[in-house]
């Protein structure tokens, strides 16, 4: 399997070099050469499957035979120890697909474990080591931490916004130690994306460091989200309608991933984009026009992105034609005060707790179900609500409890080195770990 660059479809590089360098040199987005189709037979057989089960059959796919097949079985097997449960609120109308059942308790579990499992097997073989640079607006950050964790070879950075982030979010980050170092910055999401991204451009920091990010820029984050979405579909597909997905988004790998799952066949009748007042995205739906503009803070803070790095890519996944996009692509967005509306509503009606991510993507699918009636709606719940305590019990009234795992970290010293969203400073720290 090789992948090419979304600004040179000339570059080629291994499996290996994607995984490891993450970004081309011409600033584009890594893309496999090719995306095979699954088949029927595939999408008809999976009820029973497990997310690794789905997860070891669609890498053998895609990478043939890049890693040997035990050795890959073994590896997607290790990433996924947990499910992704898809819950009804209205069986075969409404339901939830909880991805938070990882360690972090949030989707990016998936694609970070199982990133840390691949690196992991390429660095034991050519006996190398890569620096990790990330940026996060909340979830990312936790999964990356927890999932590279201790992972020989790997040294990880994590950029942060200060104050925009929820307090156990925080905790997440920077509170474990080892190999993970956290840096909290002056500025928004926004500032800590174009830091790592020119840090990638940087001709001295490529030469002191193997650099590698765990963002969605690299494409090894998004072919394991595509998972979840066959494996959503398996436990839904018996109620014989057609199923539409409702992706809360912000830099836009988990819709570019649903759509990489559709490119491999999977038989979705409909995506929405549903977002907070960073619209970029339902904009453009509405107006063929793309419009990045600065990130709008909000209590959804993990999509607060103002200029969604996977842009590209979604598009280019429908052959950059905004028609064809525009028919499976359906777009909405909400602001604070619907969206607490929301996470009250689904309480009182269904008994059940969501994050305000999670809420987002509930009021997305049933604004398009107010017009199209006969589909099985599947919103994804992309966090624990924990994970945002006092927002969700002064919606709901309710106290919402911590697991055990994620508790104890709220006990544990903040570690983190504060500094200004500026590039030159942020070179000079790396270069002073070298």
């Amino acid at each position: 399997m090789k992948f090419y660059s979304t600004n040179n479809p000339s570059i080629r590089v291994s499996m290996e070099e994607a995984l490891l360098r993450s970004l081309p040199a011409d600033r584009g987005l890594y893309m496999p050469e090719t995306i095979p189709s699954m088949g029927a037979d595939f999408f008809n057989s999976i009820a029973d499957d497990s997310l690794a089960d789905i997860g070891f059959q669609m890498s053998s796919a895609l990478f043939k035979d890049a890693i040997p097949a035990n050795r890959l079985e073994e590896l997607v097997h290790r990433a996924f120890p947990f499910d992704t449960p898809v819950v009804a609120l209205e069986k075969g109308k409404s339901h939830v697909l909880e991805l938070f059942h990882g360690p972090s308790l949030a989707f990016k579990d998936v694609g970070a474990r199982y990133m840390a499992a691949m690196m992991g097997y390429f660095l034991e073989q050519s006996n190398r080591e890569v620096h990790i640079l990330v940026a996060t607006s909340g979830d990312t950050g936790g999964a990356v931490a927890m999932g590279f964790l201790g992972v020989p070879g790997i040294k990880v950075t994590i950029l942060y916004p200060t104050g925009r982030v929820s307090e156990l979010q925080e905790k997440q980050l920077t509170t474990l130690g080892q190999n993970i170092t956290a840096l909290e910055v002056d500025g928004t999401f926004d500032d800590c994306q174009a830091l790592v991204k020119t840090a990638f451009t940087d001709v001295e920091l490529n030469q002191q460091f193997s650099l590698a990010s765990a963002n969605s820029i690299n494409i090894f984050r998004l072919i394991p989200q595509s998972f979840y979405y066959v494996r959503a579909y398996g436990q839904v597909k018996h109620f014989g309608k057609p199923v539409v997905f409702s992706t809360p988004s912000g830099n836009f790998g988990n819709l570019s991933a649903g759509t990489l799952a559709y490119k491999m066949g999977l038989p979705i009748h409909q995506f929405i984009a549903s977002t907070n007042l960073n619209h970029v995205v339902p904009r453009y739906l509405e107006t063929g026009a793309y419009a990045p503009k600065p990130s709008v803070e909000t209590i959804s803070n993990a999509m607060d992105v103002g200029s969604p790095s996977n842009f590209v890519r979604l598009t280019h996944l429908f052959n950059d034609d905004f028609d064809t996009l525009k028919q499976m692509l359906s777009g909405y967005y909400f602001d604070d005060e619907q969206t607490k509306q929301a996470m009250a509503d689904v309480y009182q009606q269904f008994n059940y707790v969501t994050c305000p991510h999670t809420a987002v993507g509930y009021l997305g699918l049933k604004s398009y179900q107010h017009i199209h009636k006969d589909v099985c709606g599947i919103s994804l719940a992309t966090a624990h609500p924990a994970k945002f305590k006092e927002l969700v019990e002064s919606v709901i009234h309710t106290p919402v409890d911590i697991p055990a795992s994620l508790e104890e970290l709220m006990n544990r010293p903040k570690q983190s080195i504060k500094m200004k969203a500026d590039f030159a400073e942020f070179k000079d720290m790396l270069l002073q770990t070298a």
